[in-house]
């Protein structure tokens, strides 16, 4: 399976930005949609935006027009980009993969004034 490991993470004021980055093993990422999610103490594990193989971009409410993913089939990598954070964006993020990629340890993000 493919292993994750996402970095970027970190404590922030509200409005400010984050850069997201998860490496993935392996040769398949290129043919994989790639996810992002956001883990809170009160929730499950949201989804907060995914890329398709082509490149397209789909973004949920609470990410679009802030939130920008994105990824480097070349490198193995794909991206967020978070602008303008709120409170509500805190959580530990994970990229995912699919069935054929395995959980990573995520990455933290706080918000707080």
């Amino acid at each position: 399976q493919v292993q994750l490991v996402e970095s970027g993470g970190g404590s922030v004021q509200p409005g400010e930005s984050l850069t997201l980055s998860c490496v993935a093993s392996g040769d398949v990422f290129r043919i994989l949609t790639m996810y992002w999610y956001r883990q809170t103490p009160k929730l499950d594990r949201e989804l907060v935006a995914y890329i398709r193989r082509n490149g397209t971009a789909i973004y949920t409410e609470s990410s679009k027009g802030r939130f920008t993913i994105s990824r480097d089939n070349a490198k193995n990598m794909l991206y967020l980009q978070m602008d303008n954070l709120q409170p509500e964006d805190a959580g530990v993020y994970y990229c995912y993969g699919g069935t054929a990629t395995e959980w990573g340890r995520g990455t933290q993000v706080t918000v707080s004034a």
